[in-house]
């Protein structure tokens, strides 16, 4: 049963390298149940270029700068992996604050595959169940997260899911709580 997200507006962060489905999927998926959608990126670049395999993939048309983007515009976070993306990200002083703006406003934040360390490096998987790449479990761990090998975990805000294989329970997570705010 689809459920409406009209009027909802979506920040999709993200810079080169991120996993190709880990965004068109979370963003396609919004957009078909009547978001706004925006991917925000570094540098105020016109397009980022995702991963796809084992080479690099499509471009992505970005639709703000960083700089350009607050939490007070949108109704959520999505963050996808990949390892090169939220490797670069997690350095990014202006991506960190922005996470943590929309945190500290009790909006969704959705992180699947390694997208989670993000998650990690702004302190907000501390005391929360999350999951990820299996690879990030003791990053997680030490990060205070209580990790498991779920397809999808929504704890007080936090969506996180492990891989491209789980992007359908992500997508649903991620239109439930925007649908329906805790």
């Amino acid at each position: 049963m689809s459920q409406s997200l009209s009027g909802k507006s979506i920040a999709v962060l993200a810079t080169d390298g991120f996993e190709q489905s880990e965004l068109e999927s979370p963003r396609d998926h919004l957009l078909a149940e009547g978001a706004t959608v925006h991917v925000i990126a570094p540098d105020g670049q016109s397009s980022i270029r995702g991963w796809k395999g084992k080479d690099w993939g499509q471009q992505v048309r970005v639709d703000k700068a960083l700089s350009a983007a607050k939490a007070d515009d949108y109704d959520a976070l999505v963050l996808p992996g990949g390892v090169i993306n939220p490797d670069k990200l997690r350095v990014d002083a202006a991506a960190l604050s922005l996470i943590k703006a929309f945190a500290s406003a009790g909006k969704p934040v959705a992180a699947i595959c390694h997208g989670p360390w993000l998650l990690a490096e702004t302190g907000l998987v501390s005391g929360k169940r999350v999951t990820s790449w299996p690879s990030l479990k003791t990053d997680l761990g030490n990060a205070g997260g209580k990790w498991e090998d779920s397809a999808v975990v929504v704890d007080q805000g936090l969506i996180t899911s492990r891989n491209p294989d789980d992007l359908p329970a992500f997508n649903k997570a991620i239109v439930e709580a925007i649908a329906s705010p805790a």
